[in-house]
């Protein structure tokens, strides 16, 4: 079998280097238009690749404007139940399937997801409010995750060892631990996926994390029900290519089946029932491990691969190169609004360059555009739900209570029926509960720290340990980073971003302490074994 070499997507990067970056901005413009014509219309479930009806709909707005985006399926926990028995049935035959095929079968995936790609990451910024370019990269994204995990199935030849040991010419009358034999032991060592997976996707990157996930799962031989997001935070759409993207390439019916509707009913199904071998999540901390502690105290035994969330800190050093640390730091913090995991949410300064760190900030804070995402100047777009506003205006009250409001704190009218709020920089004693909650929101708290070692501690000092940053350029003080902090994933001296923006096949994006389980990432080597169980099987002849 002839290897394929794993490349990333890059659009933007691709267009932009190639001097085509007009084209890049008419292609969006022209989805954005195309998919508007589709918006309104009533969309069904799908289970054993049958559209199914519940007797409730759904209706999703866009948080940009409260477009009407669609009418989708309440669905209920006999939806739920429905589609278990669905992929129950579909398990046996596509575990069956041979690696290579199943690889085959995403690459033709990945392919398809490419060619709508603008389709895609259009609908995507409408639904959940996100910039041209965080959507398409979103898109690319999941394309690479198909891709790389086809990759790693077909270079570990589909996770199956054999070995054997020899026969002896030495007989032994009874058996006994390292008894020789007469006869030679031949052994399979196989990885055997689970069974039926729940996949429950978060609002605020819905496409790749959610094709992500998934393709972990069914890739790897298990079948999937999977639920996009659908309460405050909708992204059933999306949700919805994805089921649509997978059929055109070719998935059978019955291995992927998409199921909308809250979580207190398609989720919690998920978790009670016996049926459900895995769940895949990514979400709340709160949620993940109450998942977890009621299935376990049920007495079910499920295997979980769940992301829980970040409360990301950035050391910036007084030999740090201070406007590339402005720059990482203002653009993990307020890009889309920080409703990522991975936003950085505190930051340490020493004391020596602190105000003229958060001077820069404010300017540079000051420089982000506030709007309609849709268009290409803007850089920070909606909050995705009324409660994403209470979380912003409850942090700006406690900080300016307690603390200092440095810059933000506002709502900002834009003419758009919408929730679009500032950035806000604040600076609040250590132990204060902004410091250790996580927001989901974009305020950013500052602090200032004297020695070197204290600013790691304090960026040590949460239940989480998902990112993480430093600017230095100081050899002792990047070791001292590298070899105490506490976060899977981490990043030094990044003039992009300071926490965020993980590359499939570059870096591997993981959780330490409270923000994962397993403490194995999503573009990993490592990822896919997740998913299956060992088996050893030995025959002797």
């Amino acid at each position: 079998m002839a290897k394929i070499a794993f490349g990333n997507e890059f659009t933007y990067k691709k267009f932009v280097e190639s001097g085509k970056e007009q084209e890049f901005d008419r292609l969006f413009d022209d989805a954005v238009n195309s998919v508007k014509k589709e918006f309104g219309r009533k969309h069904p479930m799908y289970i054993g690749g049958k559209e199914v009806f519940a007797s409730d709909t759904l209706t999703e707005r866009s948080p940009i404007d409260g477009t009407v985006i669609g009418q989708f399926q309440k669905g209920t926990r006999e939806h739920a139940r429905q589609a278990i028995k669905a992929a129950q049935e579909a398990f046996e035959e596509w575990s069956a399937t041979g690696y290579a095929e199943r690889a085959s079968l995403f690459r033709k995936a990945a392919d398809v997801f490419s060619s709508h790609k603008f389709e895609l990451s259009a609908i995507l910024s409408f639904e959940n409010g996100k910039s041209r370019y965080e959507s398409v990269g979103e898109v690319d994204e999941a394309i690479d995750f198909i891709r790389y995990y086809a990759n790693e199935l077909e270079i570990n030849k589909g996770y199956l060892r054999k070995t054997s040991l020899q026969r002896s010419t030495t007989k032994v009358s009874a058996g006994f631990q390292g008894a020789p034999s007469t006869r030679e032991e031949k052994v399979q060592i196989r990885m055997v996926p689970y069974g039926v997976f729940g996949v429950i996707a978060p609002f605020n990157f819905p496409v790749s994390i959610s094709a992500g996930m998934s393709t972990g799962a069914m890739i790897t031989g298990n079948t999937v029900v999977f639920k996009p997001s659908s309460s405050d935070s909708m992204t059933m759409l999306v949700g919805l290519k994805i089921y649509e993207y997978l059929k055109e390439a070719g998935i059978p019916a019955g291995v992927f089946n998409y199921v909308t509707g809250p979580g207190s009913e398609v989720g919690d199904e998920f978790v009670v029932n016996r049926d459900v071998a895995g769940i895949v999540f990514t979400g709340s901390r709160a949620v993940g491990t109450g998942m977890i502690m009621k299935a376990y105290g049920l007495g079910l035994q499920k295997t979980f691969v769940v992301e829980m969330g970040g409360k990301n800190a950035v050391i910036v050093s007084k030999n740090a190169d201070l406007d590339m640390a402005v720059s990482g730091v203002a653009s993990a913090a307020f890009g889309f609004d920080g409703q990522k995991c991975s936003a950085t949410s505190r930051v340490y300064v020493h004391d020596s360059i602190k105000e003229m760190f958060i001077s820069k900030l404010i300017d540079k804070a000051r420089s982000f555009r506030i709007g309609n995402p849709l268009d290409k100047s803007v850089y920070m777009g909606p909050l995705i739900s009324n409660n994403a506003l209470k979380t912003y205006a409850d942090a700006i009250d406690k900080a300016k209570s307690s603390g200092r409001l440095l810059y933000g704190g506002n709502r900002i009218d834009t003419g758009l029926d919408g929730l679009y709020v500032e950035p806000a920089i604040v600076e609040v004693r250590p132990d204060h509960e902004l410091v250790r909650k996580e927001l989901f929101v974009p305020v950013l708290i500052v602090q200032g720290y004297k020695d070197f070692d204290d600013a790691v501690n304090l960026a040590n000092d949460v239940d989480y340990g998902l990112t993480a940053g430093l600017y230095s350029k100081n050899r002792k003080e990047i070791l001292a980073f590298i070899n105490h902090v506490q976060a899977g994933t981490v990043y030094l001296n990044r003039d992009t971003s300071a926490t965020t923006g993980a590359i499939v096949g570059l870096h591997t994006f993981v959780g330490w302490k409270g923000s994962s389980v397993g403490g194995k990432g999503s573009g990993s080597k490592f990822y896919l074994q997740q998913f299956m169980r060992e088996q050893s099987i030995s025959l002797t002849k």
